[in-house]
C-alpha cells in the first residue's frame, strides 16, 4: 500500500521545485528591470534584456541548489 502513494509524493516535489526556480527567476526578472527602468534610467530594451539575463542565471542558480 505504501508503494501506491510514493509517485504523488514525487509529483508534488517536482512541481515545488519548477515552482521555486519559476519563483526565483521572476523575481529576479522584477528586480533588475524595475532597477535599470526606473534608478538608472535606463531604455525599455535594455531594461528588458537585462531583466531576460537576470531570469535566465537566476533560474539555472535556483535549479542547481535545487538538486543538491
Amino acid at each position: 500500500m505504501r508503494g501506491l502513494s510514493q509517485p504523488s509524493v514525487q509529483r508534488s516535489g517536482a512541481v515545488k521545485k519548477w515552482g521555486f526556480i519559476a519563483m526565483h527567476a521572476a523575481v529576479a526578472a522584477a528586480f533588475i528591470f524595475l532597477l535599470q527602468r526606473f534608478s538608472l534610467n535606463a531604455s525599455l530594451e535594455s531594461s528588458l534584456l537585462w531583466a531576460l539575463t537576470f531570469a535566465v542565471c537566476a533560474a539555472g542558480l535556483a535549479y542547481k541548489q535545487s538538486n543538491r
